[in-house]
């Protein structure tokens, strides 16, 4: 099968596009056509070096989730069929034109999806939905704040707000983003003087939660916009990741930190992720009263390409590798 590999820890130079032996499906596994692969940030941080697959996971394809059809299926399961249209999480090795995964780790894609926009589905909005619903609790009423809301993650968050019932709001340093986040149903403003921006539009109260896309330099920030037991949660890192905490303020409002991630969490926690997206979140993408957000498809020929595109941090919604 066609594979996108990496040699060592670095740039574009340790990528390679080769042929690798098709996997097989373990007991509790499906075996999947991928059609189109998400790529990610974590992707990234695997071809640098510092953010390795999972123990028991292919070392060196990168990819975290993928859409295609159910090729063949292991001896234990039996809510899958080969031919099924499916999408879903992969610990490691997504970039391929074949790929293994737990059964459980799958959803089946809606008649009225297809394959494309079913691939930037399963982990921008499993991380988005899990951070700001089942951790910090989200509520109908309360304000969400996406900080760097134009890509993947943060244009899921601000759409599950919204469904929710809640008030999102997303930074993003271009108009264009900007106006993305408009078109969500959400209200995009500038990092640069959002303090005053959201004690503007929340009439001084500030927000309930933050969803940190972004980093370190934020954190200040993020506690200042809070209310009183606001919640922050923090998912990216690029910008930095040593943060000086003003614990005062910290401790007058009652204010929670916590971090998340999916990629390492154990299979029965990867599972109920997928399970609390499938019923909350998937009827919405079969509706269409939610989208997924692709900013660009590359080939897997291309992907030198796709992970500069990644790199340049001008994106609106997903990056995609497609497998012919």
């Amino acid at each position: 099968m066609p594979a996108v590999v990496f040699t060592g820890s670095g740039g574009n130079e340790v990528v390679a596009f080769v042929e690798r032996a098709d996997p097989a499906p373990g007991a509790d596994e499906v075996l999947i056509k991928v059609r189109y692969a998400g790529l990610n940030h974590a992707d990234l941080g695997q071809r640098r070096g510092t953010y390795p697959a999972p123990a028991g996971t292919v070392a060196d394809i990168p990819g975290l989730e993928v859409a295609g059809t159910v090729l063949a299926i292991g001896d234990h399961v039996d809510e899958w069929r080969v031919g099924d249209r499916v999408m879903g999480l992969i610990g490691g090795g997504g970039l391929a034109d074949r790929v293994v995964t737990h059964r459980r780790h799958l959803v089946r894609i809606p008649d009225s999806i297809d394959d494309r926009s079913a691939a930037a589905f399963p982990e921008a909005f499993a991380t988005a939905h899990d951070a700001i619903r089942s951790q910090a609790q989200l509520r109908m009423g309360e304000t969400l704040l996406v900080q760097g809301a134009n890509g993947g993650v943060g244009s899921a968050a601000i759409q599950i707000a919204v469904a929710a019932g809640a008030r999102a709001i997303g930074t993003s340093r271009s108009a264009d983003g900007r106006a993305f986040v408009d078109s969500l149903g959400g209200e995009g403003i500038s990092p640069t003087g959002c303090v005053d921006e959201i004690q503007r539009l929340a009439g001084g109260a500030g927000v309930d939660v933050v969803l940190e896309l972004v980093g370190a330099p934020n954190i200040p920030n993020d506690i200042e916009m809070l209310r009183t037991d606001g919640r922050i949660v923090v998912i990216g890192i690029g910008a930095g990741s040593h943060a000086d905490l003003p614990l005062g303020l910290l401790l007058t409002k009652r204010a929670t930190i916590r971090a998340s991630g999916l990629r390492y969490r154990n299979i029965e926690e990867k599972a109920l992720v997928m399970r609390n997206l499938e019923r909350e979140v998937l009827p919405h993408l079969s509706r269409g009263s939610l989208v997924t957000s692709i900013d660009h498809v590359f080939s897997a020929a291309d992907v030198q390409a796709a992970f500069d595109h990644l790199e340049n941090g001008s994106k609106r919604g997903k990056v995609l590798i497609e497998f012919a």
